[in-house]
């Protein structure tokens, strides 16, 4: 997504960003309160008839209460979310140190508590988690305890003409999937990489994938269990037949087969062991959450799937925008290859295009492999430098290593095709709010610290007589080798004119480590050259490659608001013609008659068709817009001095280099060698 630069505070926005906050609270707190009283017998004897009662209409069936209760009240926060975000960057407050100072106590909370197992997790993460599992805990237990009570040896005989264990064992496998639900109703939501409910919450995607993770696994352990202990209960009571059926109305047995496999051959690659030693067999395999979601909602279907539609309904929207983003071609202007097998690769950009320091994209070469996207970060800054949005990419990994050989062979390239999403990243930063900024780095983990002190360059060369200047900043950095050093030369742009005038204003410390040698690799003082060679690269783009932009336009959220909410409503609107005047004549409400199966497809497929319709009418719109842009753009770069002539696309151009910063940056640089940083 985009962070538009902010205007000046204007109160009648504040107003409308406080009167948001306020009714996303309050919707928010009666869906989770929903959650709450679903397992208990006031919610299921008697508002849930009363509400269905009211609701249950010609045009949505019992469908139209499961959309009221779980579905439109996430859709209508990610909307407002969306207005949200909009205002909060045109009216919201600055990251100043005064606004940072009322919220002592929200520092308190994010401090790390758990650094190993669950990953880094913060107090306020923990504090969610207990009480997300606390919730299942008291759904299971009201479930199990309101159903056993009612099994009695006699009413087990006369019902089901089993055992009491064995109708328990039949009722504990029904709720274990029932609850089971409350997991998956948030699974997608940490993945959707440019939801607006993320950002609300003061999250990113790339924080939030270990909460995809943590839920993940309790949903296949939940939903692993409660397959399991149907088949041992229909070969206990020798029905084993029940594993193939696929009824017409009701549940779908066969169906949950088939999505219970998919997820457990999902799940089976996501262990961190194996995850690590193939990643490709995990990606590859993740994709079968396709399979997933389809049979599951075969299973259980359309009315009870509205349960979980809303974050798939978001992840399906931001999957869609990220397909159309990804079509089409990046210019990728200029490489600069480093000694270190690193590579800095420049791409030309809209200056409309805006995100905050620290933020990713991810990367596509279709010369290298056509599936395989690589998330980087980027280390420029779209303040300092406005047509040319960088990322740092180390040789480590074989993806990485071919793309290091292809640009550093002796024959040079003319073009790469590359294909981008993205930018994603945080929707403000709180660097600035602390009196003092300290960044440790190990290896290519400098990266997204580069993007911070270039942001904290721009702060220093524009800022006027009575702006503070930005927090003193100390970087830490190891590496093993002397060669790595260079990575450093990169702190300063390639692209925008420096200006060594302003850098006194900034207050930079700069220590680094080199683990490996005892000492410098030549004779010479340690602030001497090393004579290694940086080559840097210019290319000549091909014609249908296009600057980097919003996929929405420079209003990003704006649009999003309106492809959830029109999409939303398409869908209402045809579902409901489609129901009174199809499917009601034939079933009356009763679903007894009209195939669940066929009522699920019918409904996945106008999601996905309104969904594709709102977003491609949006991304064409923005497109149509950014034409003349574009153009501009690709006149700037061709009146550039680099490329005043076609020869000087695709030759290389060498310097010699020192190992350390360029010269405005070595006064504040120190090398040490043969130890590691004490962090004590």
């Amino acid at each position: 997504m985009v962070v538009n630069r902010s205007s000046p505070p204007f109160h009648g926005g504040v107003s409308v960003i406080r009167a948001i906050i306020v009714v996303v609270t309050v919707v928010f707190l009666g869906y989770l309160f929903f959650w709450i009283m679903a397992p208990t017998n006031v919610y299921r004897q008697t508002w849930s008839p009363k509400i269905r009662a009211k609701t249950n209409s010609t045009f949505f069936g019992t469908q139209g209460t499961t959309i009221l209760i779980y579905t439109f009240p996430i859709l209508f926060i990610a909307v407002l979310g969306c207005l949200y975000l909009h205002f909060q960057t045109r009216y919201g407050s600055n990251n100043t140190k005064s606004n940072w100072k009322k919220h002592k106590v929200a520092i308190l909370w994010k401090r790390p508590v758990i650094v190993k197992g669950l990953g880094i997790v913060s107090s306020i993460e923990l504090a969610f988690f207990i009480m997300f599992i606390a919730l299942l805990v008291w759904s299971l237990s009201n479930y199990l305890r309101d159903s056993f009570k009612n099994i009695t040896p006699q009413s087990a005989a006369a019902e089901y003409g089993n055992k009491v264990w064995e109708v328990k064992l039949g009722t504990a496998a029904f709720w274990l999937g029932v609850v089971g639900n409350i997991c998956l109703a948030f699974l997608f939501f940490p993945v959707t990489r440019g939801s607006s409910v993320l950002p609300l919450l003061g999250l990113t995607s790339e924080a939030s994938v270990k909460y995809h993770i943590w839920l993940g696994h309790i949903t296949m352990i939940l939903f692993t269990a409660h397959g399991v202990c149907f088949v041992i209960y229909w070969v206990v009571i020798n029905e084993s037949s029940e594993m193939v059926k696929w009824a017409k109305v009701g549940v779908s047995n066969v169906a949950g087969e088939i999505s219970l496999v998919a997820g457990l051959g999902l799940w089976a690659t996501t262990f961190p062991r194996l995850r690590r030693k193939a990643f490709e067999l995990f990606f590859y395999t993740h994709h079968l959450y396709i399979f997933f979601v389809i049979f599951y909602i075969f299973h259980v279907g359309i009315s009870y799937s509205c349960t979980i539609l809303p974050g798939f309904y978001l992840f399906v929207v931001d999957r869609f925008l990220r397909f159309l983003q990804s079509r089409q071609g990046v210019r990728l202007v200029s490489a600069r290859v480093l000694p270190s097998e690193t590579l800095e690769l420049n791409f030309s950009k809209t200056p409309d295009l805006s995100y905050t320091p620290t933020s990713i994209l991810f990367m596509n070469v279709p010369a290298i492999s056509k599936l395989q996207w690589h998330p980087f970060t980027i280390n420029s800054d779209s303040s300092l430098e406005t047509e040319i949005v960088s990322v740092i990419i180390k040789g480590e990994g074989s993806w990485t290593k071919k793309l290091y050989q292809m640009l550093s062979s002796p024959s040079p390239l003319h073009h790469l095709g590359v294909s981008i999403e993205g930018p994603y990243g945080p929707f403000s930063t709180h660097f600035l709010r602390h009196d003092a900024l300290v960044m440790v780095s190990g290896g290519s983990g400098v990266t997204p610290f580069i993007s911070i002190i270039r942001h904290l360059i721009f702060l220093s060369q524009t800022r006027s007589a009575t702006t503070p200047p930005p927090p003193p900043a100390f970087l830490i950095c190891a590496f093993k080798n002397s060669s790595d050093l260079s990575v450093l030369d990169l702190l300063l742009p390639i692209s925008t004119p420096f200006s060594p005038h302003y850098l006194p204003d900034l207050n930079l410390q700069i220590e680094a480590f080199v683990t490996r040698e005892p000492e410098p690799t030549t004779t010479e003082n340690r602030h001497d050259h090393l004579h290694l060679k940086i080559q840097t690269l210019w290319f000549n783009p091909s014609a249908s490659a296009s600057p980097l932009s919003p996929v929405l336009g420079p209003n990003s959220w704006l649009w999003l608001g309106a492809i959830v909410s029109s999409s939303f409503v398409m869908f209402l609107i045809l579902i409901g013609l489609l129901t009174r005047y199809y499917i009601f004549p034939i079933d009356h409400n009763t679903n007894q008659i009209y195939s669940y199966s066929a009522r699920a497809a019918i409904n996945g497929l106008i999601i996905c068709a309104c969904i594709a319709g709102a977003g491609s009418a949006a991304f064409s719109w923005n497109k149509k817009g950014r034409g003349r842009e574009t153009k501009q753009v690709q006149n700037l770069e061709g009146a550039s001095p680099a490329a005043a002539t076609a020869e000087s696309r695709g030759v290389i151009a060498e310097r010699e280099l020192e190992s350390l910063p360029q010269p405005s940056l070595a006064h504040c640089t120190n090398v040490h060698y043969g130890v590691r940083p004490d962090l004590k």
